[in-house]
């Protein structure tokens, strides 16, 4: 498995300043491979792919000297990159998806140095990390590094330098627990358990409004967008949206820790969270962060020999999870649910987790339209 380890790097004012030069170097590459392959369709219709591209990197080499100071794995990732770009722009056109054609990187969205293979190295104190024509910076190693190192990626973010090192691990299974959970996730909470758990949402964005809103009317008050002042202010608000963003991840962590502990099965709903994003509910939606959440747990469950299971959702809200009867008046509330049939009450959201599990346990077996769940389901019953 794959497995990313992120550090801070602390570069000197020249060591800096030849990250930045390199930046430059690669954005302005990048943005000529793409001039080149609009430019070749155009005029010939012809398609230029990467290996087209990679071999005039000697050419380009012996007429701008420059690119001389940047090594040549880093820049054929560049390549590399264009060419991904025009791969995802044909893949969703295909699927009948918005298109997005590949843009060209303007100043200051180019922000990251990709080492594929080789050409950067660890010392054994673990204080500096080596790149070729760039030379040793110190890092702050918090964890150690595990398994075998694959690339390295430098990256500048809000001021900030990091490199994250891509190894090659070992999965390590946990042992079985002989438990089975179905998550029911929300915006009002986070996620609620078939074992009647409740996961309070933290609502980072709705937390921190008030100082984004603050500081974004700093910036639309700075009206000329060359002077330092108003560079100071936009990077005040993305400052801000990092620690959003931060805090959402390790919270996502946090969770999809405990669970993966506690149960050998996960099943949560299969949403359509692009969709539900354009809603009226888009903000907290975005808050909440659902995409996030169950890549994290996938990816998670997958090195600790757990097994993550998406379920339709549909009508998992509407049915009663003791008898099995489904219509829309047995959710009285949104958080009351009675059947109108056997007259059983819970909390909605439990039932559907109830729901949500039985469709993933092997154990359900569907008789003339009804469900009848073996003891392992029953035991769930109880609150």
């Amino acid at each position: 498995m794959l497995k990313a380890f992120r550090y801070r790097l602390c570069p000197t004012k020249t060591q800096e300043q030849e990250l930045f030069n390199q930046l430059d170097l690669c954005r302005n590459l990048y943005n000529a491979a793409l001039q080149e392959r609009i430019g070749a369709y155009k005029k010939a219709r012809v398609t230029r792919n990467y290996y087209d591209q990679a071999n005039m990197l000697g050419e380009i080499k012996a007429a701008l000297p420059e690119y001389k100071g940047v090594y040549s794995q880093v820049l054929q990732d560049v390549l590399k990159r264009v060419d991904k770009a025009h791969q995802a722009f044909f893949r969703r056109v295909k699927a009948g998806e918005k298109p997005g054609f590949p843009r060209y990187q303007g100043r200051g969205r180019y922000n990251s140095l990709t080492y594929p293979q080789s050409g950067f190295s660890l010392s054994d104190d673990g204080r500096t990390a080596n790149f070729s024509k760039i030379g040793n910076i110190r890092i702050r190693l918090s964890r150690p590094l595990e398994g075998k190192v694959k690339t390295a990626t430098i990256l500048h973010d809000c001021g900030e330098w990091y490199v994250s090192y891509v190894c090659e691990i070992q999965a390590e299974p946990l042992p079985p627990t002989g438990n089975s959970v179905g998550l029911d996730v929300g915006t009002t909470w986070f996620a609620i358990t078939s074992a009647g758990e409740f996961v309070e949402n933290p609502r980072y964005f709705q937390r921190a409004s008030q100082r984004l809103r603050v500081a974004q009317r700093a910036v639309s008050r700075k009206l000329n967008k060359q002077s330092k002042r108003r560079k100071k202010a936009i990077q005040r608000v993305a400052k801000i949206h990092r620690k959003i963003s931060r805090q959402r991840l390790d919270f996502h962590h946090k969770v999809a820790n405990k669970l993966i502990r506690e149960n050998d099965l996960i099943a949560h709903e299969d949403l359509n969270v692009s969709g539900m994003k354009r809603g009226n509910l888009a903000r907290s939606i975005h808050d909440v962060g659902w995409s996030q959440f169950f890549q994290i747990l996938s990816t998670k469950a997958e090195c600790a020999g757990r097994k993550v299971v998406r379920i339709d959702p549909r009508f998992t809200s509407q049915t009663c999870h003791r008898c099995g009867h489904a219509c829309k008046e047995n959710r009285v509330s949104q958080a009351k649910f009675k059947c109108v049939q056997c007259g059983h009450e819970q909390h909605a959201d439990v039932n559907a987790a109830r729901n949500i599990l039985a469709r993933a346990e092997p154990s359900v077996v569907h008789v003339a339209g009804c469900r009848k769940r073996s003891p392992s389901i029953q035991r769930l019953e109880p609150l």
